[in-house]
């Protein structure tokens, strides 16, 4: 794994999950569901922990939401999924925690927007009733600051100030030194008000990439509390994902952030874990954390036959997301595994041997045949139909004789 120049920071536990100092950067998700609608949450809590989220949050918005907390977080352990369950609160969250004591014991964690429970305004007895609600039941608190939902007292005075500026910065720039501001001004009263800094977590979320980049080295520099990076609102697709990936890839790379999610919109009846995956992925790629075996594979040109490589590569890459959670309790270090599954002699022998096993297929006016190295080395060489049968054959004795532990009988998928 690449070293990281991880800013040190005060880790937070978080329903046994660490976040923060020298733990791993841990991911998160969020539910979609109305969190009144028991059932629902928890298969698609249980989906979300199943694709590896380590922390999910639900929204708490309503009686009928609060009702529901508990029972979700019952309904889980029942199924032993153990996942910690944050409570999303809004404008109500202290009365919800107040009136339905139960719901402030079941939740692992709660948010809160600053911008949103009156501080900055002639009281902040909302926000305070919710830090104490926190140290009554010892549970951490995210402080999470918003562009859209900014503390707007705050952010009027320093607009102020800033005019009476002989040189003025941009409206833009004081929103951005009003975010960190108020993240700060707002872990600080925690603190006032008993929370210990290690029960604090802080966000400051903005819609841009640059934006994004920016507040979070200014928060960095300005205190060690744990972080939590996310691009809000970060869109559809590919878009989403991309700006998500750019955003947090630099801050990570920096050494910034303890924990990540990818705000991803999903397509009507999409799959809410692709947030999940997206988080993974990123950190992978930095070769910060391993999840999953990596299929590198080539895009294909005209030297390529078809398109049986690419719907090979798609088979192994899905057949190892299956493979992975039933191997990772047998076989140690499985997810770090490079597999290639390339299309053509050009680059093909070559990934191959660069990966612990990989395949080349025959391009365009090749020879039929398919070699298949293995740490390295030509192992076999595969023809006919049933190539992607006898590769995945060959990969599960690999991963068996590789991974196992001395103490079990090796066991091939």
């Amino acid at each position: 794994m690449a070293s990281n120049p991880r800013r040190a920071s005060v880790a937070v536990n978080i329903g046994g999950v660490n976040v923060g100092g020298s733990n791993p950067i841990v991911v998160q998700s969020m539910t979609n569901t109305d969190t009144a609608d028991v059932p629902s949450t928890v298969n698609q809590v249980m989906a979300l922990a199943a694709a590896g989220s380590e922390l999910v949050r639900v929204t708490v918005n309503t009686e009928d939401a609060a009702k529901g907390v508990p029972r979700i977080v019952e309904t889980l352990d029942k199924f032993g999924v153990r996942v910690p369950i944050i409570g999303d609160f809004h404008y109500n969250g202290h009365i919800l925690l107040k009136k339905y004591p139960e719901i402030a014991r079941a939740l692992a964690k709660y948010r809160i927007n600053p911008g949103n429970v009156n501080i900055g305004k002639k009281h902040d007895d909302n926000f305070r009733t919710m830090i104490e609600t926190a140290i009554e039941n010892d549970r951490p608190v995210r402080i999470g600051v918003n562009w859209g939902s900014l503390d707007q007292a705050l952010l009027t005075r320093m607009m102020d100030e800033n005019n009476r500026l002989a040189e003025p910065l941009d409206a833009k720039t004081v929103t951005m030194k009003a975010i960190v501001e108020s993240a700060l001004h707002s872990a600080a009263a925690a603190e006032h008000y008993g929370l210990p800094r290690n029960r604090i977590i802080l966000s400051a979320k903005v819609s841009g990439v640059q934006d994004l980049i920016i507040v979070y080295r200014m928060l960095a520099a300005e205190c060690d509390y744990a972080l939590h990076l996310g691009l809000t609102e970060a869109g559809l697709g590919s878009k989403g994902i991309v700006a998500t990936t750019a955003a947090i890839g630099v801050l990570l790379q920096e050494g910034i952030g303890d924990t990540i999610r990818a705000s991803l919109t999903p397509l009507p009846n999409g799959d809410r874990t692709e947030e999940v995956i997206v988080c993974q992925q990123i950190l992978q790629a930095l070769e910060l954390r391993s999840f999953t075996p990596q299929v590198t594979a080539c895009p294909g040109c005209g030297r390529t036959t078809s398109t049986f490589f690419q719907d090979m590569a798609d088979q192994i890459q899905r057949y190892l997301r299956e493979q992975v959670p039933l191997w990772k309790e047998r076989y140690a270090g499985v997810e770090e595994m490079k597999v290639a599954v390339m299309g053509c002699v050009v680059n093909g022998p070559g990934e191959s041997k660069h990966s612990h096993i990989g395949i080349s297929l025959p391009g365009t006016f090749e020879e039929p045949v398919a070699p298949v190295y293995v740490d390295g080395k030509l192992k076999c060489t595969l023809r006919g139909d049933a190539i992607v049968a006898e590769f995945i054959v060959i990969l599960n004795d690999y991963v068996a004789r590789r991974y196992a532990s001395k103490d079990l009988e090796p066991v091939v998928a």
